[in-house]
C-alpha cells in the first residue's frame, strides 16, 4: 500500500516566488530553491557551501513544452553556482531561470556519493524524457560500498519525490498504459479505456488515463494538420508533429508513434480533432455510451457514497 508523505516547506523570505526550502520526515537531505534573481541571497545561505547536486533549469528555446536542465556536483554548491552565473562567453551558462540545490542537513554527503548521484539523475533525466539535458555525456560513478550504494538509492527517490512538489517535472516518472488490455480489474492509478472516433474522417483514438494524466496509445490516429483557431493546442499539435510522435499516413491523417501524456482528456482530443475540443464529452469508455465526463462524475460519486441527483 502507498503511505503518505509529510515534506515541509518554507519561504525563506516569506513570498511566493522567492527562495523556498522543503525538507522530507526522516529524510537527511535539504533543498532549496529560487529564481535567478534571488541568487545574491541565496549564496550567502549556509546550505550552499555544503556539498550537494544542484539543477539549472530554464526555458528550451526551440521547445515550448519542455525545460533545458543542467544537472551538476560540487563540493561547494555556491561557489559552483557563482561560476554558472557568469555570461556564457566567460563559461557560465545563459539559458536558466530557476536553481534548485540538495545538500544534506548531517553534512555527510561525500564527494563520492554526488558524483555517483549525478550520475543517476542525468541517466534517469533521461530515460524520463521530461527535458532537454545541457550536460553531455553522463559517466557511470559506482566506486562506492555497498551500504553506501543503498543510502544512495534512498536519497535519489527522495529527490525524485521531493522535487515534483517544487515545480520541477524533470524527473517524474511517465507512468506508461499497459499496451493491451488488461484481464484483472486496472489497479486504483489507472482508468479504463476510452475511445475517441471521428467516423467522417475514419478516425480512432484509444486512451487511458494514469496516474493524473491522460494518455493516447500509440497507433492512435489523428487529424494531418491543425485546422482549428491560432489559439488553444495549435502549437502542441505542430510540436507532437515535429517531435515524431504524429507522423502522416498513407490514408492522409497522422498516428501516433508511441503513447503520449496530456494534462487533459481535452487536450488529447484537440490534438486527434485538430481543433478545440471538449474531452469529457468526446472520449467514451470503450464498450459503452458513457462519456468520460459521465465516468468521472461517477468515481466522484462513488468515493463520497452518495449517488447523482
Amino acid at each position: 500500500m502507498i503511505q503518505g508523505r509529510s515534506i515541509r516547506l518554507f519561504l525563506v523570505d516569506g513570498t511566493p516566488n522567492g527562495l523556498l526550502s522543503a525538507e522530507i520526515m526522516n529524510w537527511t537531505g535539504h533543498v532549496l530553491t529560487g529564481p535567478r534573481s534571488k541568487l545574491s541571497e541565496l549564496v550567502q545561505r549556509p546550505e550552499v557551501g555544503r556539498t550537494g547536486i544542484y539543477f539549472l533549469v530554464g526555458p528550451d528555446p526551440d521547445n515550448s513544452f519542455r525545460s533545458l536542465v543542467y544537472i551538476g556536483e560540487s563540493g561547494d554548491v555556491g561557489k559552483r553556482l557563482k561560476q554558472h552565473n557568469r555570461p556564457e562567453g566567460q563559461g557560465g551558462k545563459d539559458f536558466w531561470e530557476k536553481v534548485c540545490l540538495v545538500t544534506s542537513k548531517d553534512q555527510n554527503l561525500t564527494k563520492a556519493h554526488v558524483k555517483h548521484l549525478e550520475s543517476l539523475l542525468i541517466q534517469n533525466a533521461r530515460d524520463v524524457a521530461r527535458c532537454t539535458l545541457v550536460n553531455g555525456t553522463a559517466h557511470d560513478y559506482i566506486n562506492l560500498p555497498e551500504a553506501d550504494l543503498a543510502d544512495m538509492a534512498f536519497f535519489l527517490e527522495q529527490i525524485r519525490t521531493v522535487l515534483p512538489v517544487l515545480g520541477f517535472d524533470f524527473l517524474r516518472d511517465s507512468t506508461r498504459p499497459a499496451s493491451q488490455p488488461k484481464t484483472q480489474p486496472a489497479e486504483p492509478q489507472e482508468s479504463p479505456y476510452f475511445v475517441l472516433e471521428l467516423p467522417k474522417h475514419n478516425i480512432k483514438a484509444r486512451g487511458q488515463e494514469v496516474d493524473g494524466e491522460f494518455f493516447v496509445l500509440q497507433g492512435s490516429l489523428a487529424r494531418e494538420e491543425w485546422v482549428g483557431t491560432d489559439r488553444g493546442y495549435k502549437t502542441l499539435f505542430n510540436q507532437l508533429l515535429e517531435d515524431r510522435i504524429l507522423i502522416p499516413t498513407d490514408s492522409g491523417l497522422t498516428t501516433f508513434t508511441a503513447d503520449q501524456a496530456f494534462s487533459s482528456p481535452s487536450g488529447a482530443a484537440a490534438v486527434i480533432s485538430g481543433r478545440s475540443a471538449n474531452g469529457r464529452t468526446q472520449w467514451a469508455v470503450e464498450g459503452t455510451g458513457k462519456t468520460y465526463g459521465d465516468w468521472q462524475d461517477e468515481q466522484v460519486s462513488a468515493s463520497t457514497g452518495q449517488g447523482l441527483d
